[in-house]
């Protein structure tokens, strides 16, 4: 196993101070390790992250180099030749799980913004306090966007949200953790060849949840209640003025009836498997309030906004790749993980082989599976 870093690198280095996981930690569970704390509907913080991945490690006794830099992987007669920061290894296969989250993803008009406005994506943020006083604009309404959006507004700035698609959520439901529900229920184990539309389940949003000790919904509504100003999806710069589209009201609307379709499934899993008497009764939520005349531009040179946070989402780093795997968006080409090239394997990416892939508690089945079929290529080889 090769590792830019230390172990757990990301989780060290590249989030913000208050993250907590979205999954609760009786979730958190690989091979052979699970969560035993005091807290099993709490939510791990990045250092509590960190620690579990390092017993792991340490549990699974896996062959790990730290502080190494992969520059390029190209194909060989017989495999693979991986040239990384300490040498040169040949071998018959590789695995690639570097992830999905690699690159904030910043649309390209960021170059238009003025200078006098300060840019963050959530890999350069880290507190309220970091930040040049004054108005922050956050992009983008996904899990990221609504915490960052939530915690800048509590510290007292003006904040406005640019909301374009997203997965609206409770964070409890009839009494459980929203994700007990698309744990027990079978939701999440929705294999990927069981997708309708694989290519766009793979690019949903990261849906608008919360780790807090007191299990709090942060949707939408709850932002608005805060003070926080919602306005359209960014779609242009145009004389250092920042210009949203409207709909807002359809933006909303999609996203509150996805909810409503998700939660009836829970509700038609519960009293088909007789679990109702385990539940509080089925709820209902208020639809996502409609600002009354949501802005179509800001003006960026007024000193309103002096800072940007792009919560615009993340893409994969290939660039170190030397094979021609990659489609016209700079995607693996793969069939749950086994990607388009003999001996070529991928983990940790969204969708692979279930919906819960990009989860820790995701990783173990997908794992086995392209493992196995690693397994049966290198014998078949001899």
């Amino acid at each position: 196993m090769i590792e830019r870093g230390e172990v757990a690198n990301s989780w060290r280095r590249e989030r913000w101070d208050s993250f907590r996981l979205l999954t609760p930690n009786w979730q958190s569970r690989l091979p052979g390790l699970r969560y035993e704390g005091p807290r099993p509907d709490g939510y791990m913080t990045t250092k509590e992250v960190t620690q579990f991945i390092e017993r792991f490690a340490a549990l699974c006794r896996a062959p790990v180099r730290t502080g190494t830099d992969v520059t390029s992987v190209r194909r060989t007669g017989d495999g693979y030749h991986v040239t990384t920061s300490r040498g040169e290894l040949r071998c018959r296969a590789v695995v690639i799980a570097s992830g999905a989250c690699n690159r904030p993803a910043v649309p390209a008009f960021g170059d238009a913004v003025p200078p006098s406005v300060g840019q963050l994506t959530p890999f350069d943020y880290r507190a309220p306090d970091r930040l040049p006083d004054g108005g922050v604009l956050v992009v983008g309404a996904s899990a990221t966007g609504v915490q960052l959006a939530a915690e800048l507004r509590a510290s007292g700035r003006p904040v406005t949200l640019s909301v374009g698609e997203h997965v609206r959520l409770p964070r409890t439901y009839r009494g459980r953790d929203v994700l007990w529900w698309m744990d027990s229920s079978g939701v999440w184990d929705q294999r990927y060849d069981e997708v309708d539309d694989l290519a766009r389940a793979r690019r949903l949003p990261s849906p608008q949840l919360v780790g807090t000790p007191e299990r709090r919904t942060l949707d939408l509504n709850a932002l608005t209640s805060m003070g926080v100003e919602l306005v359209g999806r960014w779609a242009a710069v145009r004389d250092g003025r920042a210009l949203f589209s409207g709909g807002l009201r359809n933006v909303f609307s999609l996203a509150d009836l996805k909810m409503e379709r998700l939660l009836g499934t829970f509700d038609e899993w519960a009293r088909t498997r007789g679990r109702d008497a385990e539940a509080g009764p089925p709820e209902r939520f208020a639809p996502t309030r409609v600002p009354e005349s949501a802005r179509l531009q800001l003006d960026l040179r007024g000193g309103e906004t002096r800072t940007i946070v792009w919560a615009t989402g993340f893409r994969p780093d290939y660039g170190w790749l030397d094979v021609p795997v990659l489609d016209e968006k700079g995607r693996l080409r793969h069939d749950g993980g086994v990607v388009d090239s003999p001996g070529l394997y991928a983990l940790g990416l969204p969708v692979l082989r279930r919906r819960r892939s990009t989860f820790i508690s995701g990783i173990e089945a997908d794992a086995r599976e392209v493992i196995d079929h690693l397994a049966r290529y290198l014998a078949g080889r001899r």
